[in-house]
């Protein structure tokens, strides 16, 4: 089944966004909805500006948003407009405040030509209506403000919208209106809020004023919001262009309130070591607070965050006194960007070097190797490695290698003549001791006393002995006893 609108457009998103040129207008959400149209026969009918009514679809018509309809008043009957159908109307009427026991009147017709000629011609003396009885409530002296005047749409009522800060005996107003003008009378009294919504316009913030477009209840604006948003108190700014304070006041005043409790008291005053600050103002929402050494002007004016000035205050009831305001503070250091691909890197093909490290990250086990039982074996498997991968040989060694040091076949050439020395004069050593012992000692046994004293015979006996490395070594070093 396809659904089709009758408003030009294709789409079932066109009924509920239609065009918004009518003041306090309801976004039908459930317009794509088939059949939401039916689940309740009554509709919202607006008027001039503001004034709006609840209206029962008893005869059954297919109204939809826009439709100009002819509904019941008192007396004869009214032009209005469209403007909500379906469920959202038992809704709408809960929100405004719609009584139950209220007697909801019916809707006659959908207008016709002749309706609309009378509403025309109603609708036109309109504002000469309003003029006239401003003189009139002038000459009666009545401290009284006539806002607008609305003509009935069959032209047999008026409706004066009157704005008084006092109550007002208007009862010879009536009389001499109802002389004037032929027509039945009706005053209702509106408020400054009220009159700027029925008269719309331009607000400083560039957009149409908010009372005229989509507000329904009125709340008090006090001074308080703008002392709790740090707002200047300049009443020029602060009004609107109903000389009341600004109802946008207080859309952000819930704001405000949760963020000054991240900051401290404006009473409380900061000691330091430098001195004492006090309070000057706060950036509410960064969660900044400026302090000055000067209680009364801007001296040395400070900024910190609300998180150091609890943690001063914390210290200055602790009896201590940091050394400044900014002491704890670090300036966050800005993050350099990581390239996990590297490839951005101009150095990423570039073979790694270091002597101690190898690709793989790891120490080199042949460098660091100090035993030097596996010596041998050290130079054998770093020989065989070297021949292997040439490149890992002469890899950033020759660069790298200080002036007047040698290389690595120098150092270990010399690290075997020592080792060569060293066993020559174990070897030696040991057969002095046999030597001695065949020539017959008092003991047998060289003593630690007798092998420590000095052998003229043997130059090299003072020189300091190494500890043997090898079990074999060991064994021989040891002396045997004599039997």
């Amino acid at each position: 089944m396809d659904y089709k609108l009758h408003n030009g457009g294709g789409k079932l998103c066109c009924k509920g966004c239609s065009r918004q040129d009518n003041k306090l207008n309801t976004y039908d959400w459930l317009a794509d909805i088939p059949g939401s149209s039916e689940e309740s026969d009554l509709v919202e009918v607006q008027f001039k500006n503001t004034r709006k009514g609840y209206y029962r679809n008893s005869n059954g018509l297919k109204l939809e948003k826009g439709d100009t309809v002819a509904v019941e008043s008192t007396p004869g009957h009214d032009i209005g407009v469209v403007t909500l159908t379906g469920r959202l109307v038992p809704l709408q009427m809960r929100k405004t405040g719609f009584k139950p026991n209220t007697e909801i009147k019916r809707v006659y017709r959908k207008a016709k030509a002749v309706d609309m000629e009378k509403y025309e011609e109603a609708k036109a003396k309109e504002h000469d209506t309003m003029i006239r009885s401003r003189q009139i409530a002038a000459n009666l002296n009545l401290d009284m403000k006539i806002g607008d005047v609305e003509y009935q749409g069959d032209g047999n009522k008026a409706i004066f919208y009157y704005i008084a800060d006092e109550r007002v005996d208007f009862r010879q107003l009536i009389k001499v209106l109802a002389e004037t003008f032929r027509v039945r009378i009706e005053m209702k009294q509106i408020g400054a809020r009220q009159e700027a919504g029925r008269i719309g316009g331009i607000g400083p913030c560039g957009r149409e004023l908010c009372c005229a477009t989509w507000m329904t209840n009125f709340v008090s604006v006090s001074t308080s919001a703008a002392r709790l948003q740090d707002i200047s108190l300049n009443p020029q700014k602060l009004a609107g262009q109903c000389a009341k304070l600004k109802c946008c006041m207080n859309y952000e005043v819930d704001s405000y309130v949760e963020a000054q409790k991240r900051l401290p008291s404006r009473e409380i005053e900061l000691e330091t070591k430098d001195g004492t600050f006090y309070f000057f103002k706060a950036d509410i929402l960064n969660g900044q607070v400026t302090y000055s050494t000067d209680k009364n002007i801007a001296a040395n004016l400070t900024t910190i965050s609300g998180k150091r000035a609890f943690e001063i205050i914390g210290l200055n009831r602790r009896g201590m006194k940091p050394e400044s305001l900014h002491e704890s503070e670090k300036k966050p250091e800005p993050q350099k960007s990581i390239d996990l691909l590297e490839q951005e890197s101009l150095t990423r093909f570039d073979k790694r070097k270091g002597n101690n490290e190898n690709r793989n990250g790891k120490k080199d086990v042949y460098k660091n190797n100090t035993d030097n039982s596996n010596r041998g074996g050290r130079n054998r498997g770093e020989r065989s490695r070297n021949e292997s991968h040439p490149e890992v040989r002469t890899e950033g060694r020759e660069e790298n290698r200080p002036e007047g040091r040698p290389d690595r076949k120098d150092r270990n050439r010399n690290r075997n003549k020592n080792r060569n020395r060293d066993e020559a004069e174990n070897r030696n050593n040991n057969e002095k001791v046999i030597r001695i012992e065949r020539e017959g000692s008092n003991t047998g046994i060289i003593t630690k006393e007798d092998a420590s004293k000095p052998d003229n015979t043997n130059p090299n006996r003072n020189r300091r002995r190494k500890r043997p490395n090898n079990k074999s070594q060991q064994r021989n070093d040891k002396p045997s006893e004599k039997e």
